[in-house]
């Protein structure tokens, strides 16, 4: 099988993580796309991060019309600082022989991936999906290669889709009382008002 994991904060899940979900899992021929929600990811730092337990809740509701999306809680429920090289090396410890596992991320966060703790293990385990992110330029494979050798042959560069949504931005909508609907599925925003979040 052929399996995607698209980790994030998801504070709030939008309509732009799962457009990423489903344009990377048609282009790669993605049998499942994994949504990793993160517990206290190590480079948010101190910015104040939603509880998991509501995270979790709100991609479930995100994701549960679409066929092949599933949610994982691996992340959430580990203590401590989260890192990527940790998950990966997980799921790659639990997949079944010939399984490929394809860590996706934006173009913007593979520019900075020779900072991620331990690179070199993360693109043993898996291959990355890059997709583009407004304002990021594309990575040169060259550059990233002398960064973390071996990960031109493990990186995958899409073109698509260009998301200009971001979990930010709808937070400063909620604050501002303004509308969210288009950005956020239904369900999420009905979540979101009966919970009282970001206000």
């Amino acid at each position: 099988m052929k399996l995607g994991i698209l980790g994030g904060t998801f504070d709030p899940p939008h309509k732009g993580h799962i457009e990423i979900a489903r344009v990377v899992k048609e282009e790669l021929g993605l049998d499942t796309v994994i949504f990793m929600v993160a517990g206290n990811p190590r480079m948010k730092g101190d910015s104040k991060i939603t509880p998991v337990k509501e995270r979790v809740h709100m991609v479930s509701l995100a994701v549960q019309d679409e066929d092949g999306f599933t949610v994982s809680t691996l992340e959430a429920e580990r203590p401590g600082t989260t890192y990527t090289a940790e998950t990966i090396k997980e799921l790659q410890s639990k997949a079944m022989p010939g399984d490929e596992l394809y860590f996706i991320l934006g173009w913007d966060n593979l520019l900075k991936f020779k900072y991620w703790h331990k690179p070199g293990e993360i693109i043993k385990n898996c291959f990355l999906a890059a997709v583009p992110r407004p304002g990021a330029e594309k990575p040169v494979m060259e550059q990233l290669e002398k960064d973390v050798p071996g990960i031109s042959k493990r990186t995958v560069l899409l073109d698509v889709p260009l998301i200009d949504i971001s979990a930010s931005e709808i937070r400063e909508r909620i604050i501002k009382d303004q509308q969210i609907s288009g950005l956020v599925t239904e369900n999420v925003a009905e979540y979101i008002r009966m919970k009282g979040l970001y206000r």
